[in-house]
């Protein structure tokens, strides 16, 4: 084979080991917390209206929309949200709130009394059924109201 092809060849390889790098395929396509507002609005008076100012967005970046059933999304202190039937279609967002509300497909609500996120530093954990870590997102600022992950 001339030195030609055997270069084009390997760049051509090369190329491809390249678009398969792991940093990059996490970027696009991927079903993650996207935002955690861990600070809400204004003074926390622990009504219903400033614990839902406090939340977490999850995005599907697939394009197929994924049952998060069972799932589970909590805090450093173990605070534990489980999803109940839920599926989040492609491309879309879902923003779980820490106080009471009505489920909709697009705002999903703890039934809390109580705030859940830490207003200086925390973590938050998304866990498949099975238990295992799917995604996390950790703050540690006082400087601002939300982390976008």
């Amino acid at each position: 084979m001339p030195l030609t092809r055997h270069l084009v060849a390997g760049a051509a390889i090369t190329a491809a080991a390249v678009a398969l790098l792991p940093g990059q395929a996490h970027a696009a396509g991927t079903l993650r917390i996207a935002k955690v507002w861990y600070d809400s609005p204004g003074s926390d008076t622990g009504t219903n209206t400033s614990l839902n100012g406090e939340w977490v967005q999850i995005t599907n970046g697939t394009s197929a929309a994924v049952n998060i059933k069972g799932w589970t999304l909590s805090d450093a202190s173990n605070h534990v949200y489980t999803f109940a039937t839920y599926t989040l279609g492609a491309g879309k967002t879902v923003t779980v709130k820490t106080g009471k509300g009505t489920n909709t497909a697009t705002a999903l609500y703890q039934q809390r009394a109580a705030y859940v996120w830490n207003n200086d530093k925390d973590t938050a954990t998304l866990r498949r059924a099975d238990k295992t870590i799917h995604h996390t997102c950790t703050y540690n600022s006082t400087r601002y109201d939300y982390k976008t992950c």
